[in-house]
């Protein structure tokens, strides 16, 4: 009854037509679960993914990409490869103890039958925004490294931008990729600095609330009963997601990471917020890559001064949230 609730309630404010979302992704076993989440959504059109390196090199994960929509049956929607590397540094490698060798748990996909676009994610991503003002809003679940580089290339995307609802970031918890660090922020410090600096809405969902966010492998079981193609490929992946999760934490299920970008989407009213300007640390110490709040600015040349603040989500209905992805990608019932 939960999901059912949430959906009917979003749906009174939200506008008839589908909301446009471009997602940037690096997948990825979550990654694969929010794009079928975002996909299986009346409420959100999907125009297009972007890949980029993170949980995998950028070639595995446009190929992942491709499959996934194959999966799917959304071949229509395009898919524009990304940058290769970092801005500032090198890549810090893949996450294939997390996600696989293959990053979607060494199932060894067949290859797509469809390739990606000419043009590189940061055109694409410039070219759809401006040729529809206002209305499309970047969804990055990775590294923000092509978000940066479209930044760059058109210094007013920013304006033209419905908004940014990100995964990445921790605020006011510790990191999962060091002590003080994100993975996704970590991967590119400077590239997230450039991005929470853009001049548009933004939307942190963070670790504060993904980790807050957990669905168990009874949950998990669930979707693996159904009979579609998207719940076969999870059910195949998650395992691996889950193995992880185990070892490194001792519990029976997952965070819920790049899932929770699209849950805000539908039902931002599951979770509490803070309106803060975020800096990233792009040195070179134990801090680097280091998501910081403003909460107080009484320095007029604070290095957070002149920023438009973020939207740093900090709260969450999590049997909520969960009930919302699990209703929305088929599971029925509490």
């Amino acid at each position: 009854m939960r999901t059912i609730l949430s959906r009917s309630v979003t749906t009174t404010f939200r506008r008839v037509s589908a909301r446009k979302i471009l997602i940037d992704t690096d997948p990825g076993i979550d990654d694969a679960m929010a794009i079928f989440y975002a996909l299986e959504s009346p409420e959100l059109e999907v125009i297009g993914l972007t890949t980029i390196f993170g949980n995998a090199h950028t070639d595995v994960c446009t190929r992942n990409a491709l499959s996934l929509l194959e999966i799917a049956g959304r071949t229509d929607i395009p898919v524009a490869p990304g940058a290769a590397r970092p801005m500032a540094m090198d890549y810090r490698g893949p996450a294939d103890f997390v996600h696989g060798a293959d990053g979607q748990g060494n199932v060894d996909l067949p290859p797509p039958h469809t390739a990606p676009l000419a043009i590189t994610a940061a055109q694409f991503i410039v070219e759809q925004i401006m040729a529809a003002p206002g209305e499309v809003t970047l969804v990055p679940l990775g590294p923000m490294t092509n978000v940066a580089l479209a930044l760059l290339l058109e210094p007013r995307l920013g304006e033209n931008l419905a908004g940014i609802v990100l995964m990445g970031g921790n605020a006011f918890r510790g990191g999962n990729a060091s002590p003080a660090a994100e993975a996704n922020v970590i991967n590119d410090p400077e590239a997230a600095d450039l991005v929470f600096g853009a001049d548009c809405p933004i939307v942190m969902c963070g670790l504060d609330v993904t980790e807050a966010t957990f669905m168990t492998s009874a949950d998990i079981a669930r979707i693996a009963g159904l009979d579609n193609p998207r719940a076969r490929h999870l059910a195949r992946i998650l395992p691996y997601y889950e193995a992880f999760y185990k070892d490194r934490h001792g519990v029976e299920g997952i965070f819920v990471h790049d899932s929770t970008t699209i849950t805000y989407l539908l039902a931002p009213e599951l979770y509490t917020s803070v309106e803060q300007p975020v800096r990233v640390d792009c040195g070179g110490g134990i801090g680097r890559g280091k998501t910081w709040a403003a909460s107080r600015l009484t320095d007029r040349e604070s290095p957070w001064s002149g920023r438009r603040p973020a939207t740093i989500l900090t709260g969450v209905d999590a049997e909520a949230a969960i009930r919302l992805e699990l209703g929305t990608l088929g599971v029925r019932g509490g």
